[in-house]
């Protein structure tokens, strides 16, 4: 990589050292649902600020993953939504998360680092310029208990060299392309919230931090990655927040001082904070005044989605008496959710009752990997109809979209069922943006 010519990275100019009256952050989506992201790209073109989507390697990889879309398949659909909501593509910054063998650690390491390299190389190659290089997980052929440092380090300057070489392949074709940034590290939550309650979250050790990032440090030069090193922006890191089924961790910067002091040290890098979700404004500001300047929504977008959508269904439960002509969207989302457990019976535990609750309203938000389905998507097309030829009552528009009727100045009004979807998560996206300093 030597005599490449930088370009600065968006993300460099965006977190580059602040004071105390103007913190470095960023908002990081993640998520691949549609209606979240047209939100999203559809504020971003009105501002014309960067915005950061990530996808993870368990949604998007080479093989398909979850959402059924590699990395050049994820670009196309971001592109699409785009272009439906007028957004700059030169605006969007596109992250990989937790890319290395999380999704073959069944494999043996040989097996496992080849697939991980495979998928490194295809993001790059389709344009994802923020990279998170995770090789924390054990694979099929590794001791027992915790990876040693060393190896970990080891494994991610070889995913490291793979991103290197993809980006050398994608300058050929766009020539003023970024050099891509890295995160390494990889104290993080349990993707998308705890699986059981706890009573605690214990904050990354600060002597572990420091020495993840003297090894990483020293790997990358014995490996010639000295340039790459100087693209590394974040570092992840517990910091003591975390969500569950029904429990929320806030940020407590006492509990952080001693973490969030390392930073010092390393003024051109940030924390990187996973699971974020459902924190106060005040916390989320806090974090970024403390230096965790990567803040990763996920589920709570969705779950701002699934709420609106939900009132968007009493609603018309409240004004369509045939309950023929309804999309009936909870009772059909329910039926999903039965019918294909999956993707939340190792998640939500009680009886029956506890069960039915959490599959509708959990933080966890597992019905989001329904909101795709035929069914389910037919009945949000339905709904959304059906809202679209009612004159809504102001009282009962109060009752649940308080932040549009507070603007309605006549006893019934109408309103569009898109617009209200897209302000209820617009209500969540809005503290992130506030949060970080963006806006």
């Amino acid at each position: 990589m030597m005599g490449v010519k930088n370009q600065i990275h968006p993300l460099q100019r965006i977190l580059k050292p602040g004071t105390p009256d103007a913190p470095r952050g960023v908002p990081s989506y993640c998520t691949a649902n549609r209606q979240v992201l047209t939100a999203i790209l559809r504020d971003a073109a009105r501002t014309g600020e960067n915005v950061l989507i990530e996808a993870t390697a368990n949604q998007v990889n080479q093989f398909g993953g979850y959402t059924g879309m590699r990395p050049f398949d994820f670009v196309s659909f971001i592109r699409d939504i785009a272009r439906e909501t007028c957004c700059d593509m030169r605006q969007i910054i596109l992250g990989g998360d937790h890319l290395g063998p999380l999704t073959f650690a069944h494999e043996p390491e040989k097996a496992a680092m080849a697939k991980a390299d495979e998928l490194v190389y295809a993001y790059v190659q389709a344009g994802f310029s923020k990279i998170h290089l995770d090789t924390s997980m054990r694979v099929a052929d590794d001791p027992e208990g915790a990876l040693d440092k060393r190896v970990v380090a080891e494994r991610g300057a070889r995913l490291c060299r793979s991103a290197e070489t993809a980006y050398l392949a994608y300058r050929q074709k766009h020539p003023d392309a970024p050099r891509p940034v890295y995160v390494i590290g990889s104290e993080v939550p349990v993707p998308g919230g705890a699986t059981e309650q706890e009573k605690h979250v214990s904050v990354t050790d600060p002597a572990d931090c420091e020495e993840t990032l003297e090894i990483y440090r020293k790997t990358f030069s014995s490996c010639g990655l000295e340039e790459a090193w100087d693209s590394v922006i974040a570092v992840v890191v517990q910091p003591g927040v975390e969500f569950g089924d029904d429990v929320v961790f806030p940020y407590n910067s006492q509990k952080a001082a001693q973490l969030t002091a390392v930073l010092k040290k390393y003024p051109r890098l940030v924390f990187e904070g996973h699971s974020t979700d459902y924190q106060s404004e005040e916390c989320l500001a806090n974090m970024v005044r403390d230096g965790i300047g990567i803040l990763k929504v996920g589920p709570a977008l969705t779950f701002a989605l699934r709420k609106a959508l939900f009132a968007l269904s009493y609603i018309e439960e409240e004004m369509i008496s045939d309950s023929i002509k309804r999309a009936n969207l909870p009772a059909v989302l329910e039926r999903e959710m039965l019918l294909r457990p999956g993707n939340w019976d190792n998640h939500y535990h009680g009886d029956s009752k506890a069960l039915r609750l959490a599959r509708a309203y959990s933080l966890s938000d597992r019905a989001r990997y329904y909101l795709g389905y035929p069914g389910v998507c037919a009945a949000i097309a339905t709904l959304q109809k059906n809202i679209n030829t009612l004159h809504i009552p102001l009282g009962l528009l109060h009752q649940h979209f308080p932040f549009v009727a507070e603007r309605a100045a006549n006893s019934s009004m109408f309103v569009d069922s898109t617009e209200l979807i897209e302000r209820t998560i617009m209500e969540t996206v809005a503290q992130y943006i506030r949060a970080t300093g963006c806006r």
